[in-house]
């Protein structure tokens, strides 16, 4: 049986695709359909370890969460992720495949249709219905010859379009009816029916909104979605990183964590567990003001590490960094952010830049070499002690996965990795100094281990309050609640018709 398909595109960026497929794999699933998610084209930093090591966007991964079934290469076939402005690593079914700007990308279009068709395929042979998320909107006049992602897999696929416009930040009527009227005939009788999202306020105010939509449009409105705070799932674009976050205040006890918002930050959802507990505030700062006098400061994973080192220095916040290290403050990498932390970095091979080498911040005694093969891998570990808070952990074991293209040394690693990809190994990761306050590794989420993020957190001061309500609430629960809310939105049964075709 070949699956189904139903595809959902936006008028624009940011429409709230991403979590409406993750919310229709779900609840497609709960009714015992096997369901897969589809993305043919991502670009993102914010990146996945499937079981085989194949790299694929976050957000697919989550989308196969939501549908019950192990991330694979086939579900986003096609990821970029952007090196500079006009430049991206093109990783091809898992696998990096090479580095180009973004007018020659598209050139490349011949090379990499058939493997999103392949990659469908395969998805459409394993299961009855596979969801297929656009990127952006289809309606770029300007990309439309190039198109790898809406309209051109919409197509291939004859998949019924469910178009999504954004209230939230106004003008949907030009959203909808003017994306609509941008489509080819051929592309616009694929749209089947229209959603409003991320609505807020009295829902029967907008009822002769839905009516005017339905008019000019002569398609179904299939549901208005009201705006859902505090989902609680992996975002996957660093632009939500963007606004402005208040400094707490400390009388009220919270603990204040500073992460450093890189140019190029990567798999910034690292850091939700710890954002998520209670009396938590964490925020992204970008310059030496904004940094302040937090408990603890954060060097995430970046795309180019020796890019963003300069941007650091530029910025003045190396030399914040290594003054709040001096006054006992909490310093933590991860993977590239660790890479910084150390006392070299060389690139004999100019992997990340034109340069052979460059000081690091000098806080971890450490070393990096950048090779050209790139580490990709779900990972077990375990703790094998440490200075501090890290000694209480000793012998612990924690999950997470690795995305880099260094070697570090470490005089005195604080992990043994003991599963690479499913395949038992014994590799020693990350270092620790000046009592266990700065500290490194390459492992990405490594802050859903609960007993290493509560023991580190707990180094700060944080009081361990596990109020109900007050803590994470996990990855299965949100994604129920997200299917929850969207299935109470949307006219499930003319929606199953679109899927069905009955």
């Amino acid at each position: 049986m070949i699956a189904k398909v139903v595809m959902v595109q936006g008028s624009s960026s940011s429409a709230g695709k991403s979590l409406l497929v993750t919310a229709l794999c779900r609840l497609l699933a709960r009714r015992g359909v096997r369901v897969a998610p589809f993305k043919a084209q991502n670009m993102s930093n914010n990146a996945a370890v499937c079981p085989d090591g194949a790299e694929i966007g976050r957000s697919q991964a989550v989308q196969a969460v939501a549908a019950g079934v192990d991330a694979s290469a086939e579900m986003n076939p096609v990821l970029l992720k952007p090196e500079s402005n006009a430049r991206s690593q093109v990783i091809v079914m898992g696998r990096p495949w090479r580095t180009v700007s973004a007018g020659e990308y598209y050139r490349h279009k011949a090379k990499l249709w058939p493997q999103i068709t392949t990659a469908l395929d395969r998805l459409r042979a394993a299961h009855e219905v596979v969801v297929i998320e656009g990127a952006g909107s289809p309606a770029e006049l300007n990309l439309r010859t190039g198109d790898l992602v809406n309209m051109a897999v919409a197509r291939y696929a004859q998949a019924p379009v469910l178009l999504v416009g954004d209230i939230d930040r106004g003008g949907i009527f030009a959203q909808l009816l003017g994306t609509l009227w941008l489509l080819e005939r051929e592309d616009r009788a694929l749209v089947r029916a229209l959603v409003v999202n991320k609505f807020r306020g009295d829902m029967a105010l907008f009822a002769d909104g839905v009516r005017i939509l339905e008019e000019r449009s002569a398609l179904p409105v299939l549901g208005v979605i009201p705006f859902i705070p505090d989902l609680a799932l992996p975002e996957e674009d660093s632009a939500t990183l963007d606004a402005s976050m208040p400094l707490p205040s400390r009388e009220q006890g919270t603990i204040e964590i500073a992460v450093i918002r890189l140019p190029r930050i990567a798999n910034f959802d690292d850091f939700a567990p710890l954002a998520a507990e209670a009396d938590i505030s964490l925020r992204y700062v970008s310059s030496c003001d904004a940094l302040g006098s937090p408990h603890a400061v954060i060097l995430p994973g970046t795309k180019s590490t020796i890019a963003d080192l300069i941007w650091l220095r530029d910025q003045g916040l190396d030399q914040a960094i290594q003054a709040l290290a001096a006054k006992g403050t909490a310093v933590i990498g991860i993977c590239g952010g660790y890479q910084m932390l150390g006392g070299n970095l060389h690139d004999p091979e100019k992997v990340e830049s034109t340069l052979t080498h460059m000081h690091g911040l000098g806080l971890l005694p450490v070393d990096t070499v950048f090779v050209s093969t790139k580490a990709t891998h779900q990972v077990e570990a375990r703790i094998l002690d440490g200075p501090g808070w890290l000694h209480r952990l000793a012998g612990e074991s924690i999950r997470g996965y690795e995305i880099h293209m260094g070697n570090t040394t470490s005089p005195q690693p604080w992990l043994m990795i003991t599963r690479r990809s499913g395949v038992p190994v014994s590799l020693a990761d990350g270092t620790a100094a000046a009592a266990g306050s700065v500290w490194g590794c390459y492992l990405h989420g490594l802050f859903e281990n609960v007993a290493l993020r509560r023991a580190w957190l707990a180094s700060l001061g944080w009081s361990g309050d596990t109020r109900p309500g007050q803590g994470p609430i996990g990855l299965q629960p949100a994604l129920d609640a997200l299917a929850d809310h969207v299935e109470a939105s949307l006219n499930m049964t003319q929606l199953e018709r679109m899927v069905w075709g009955n």
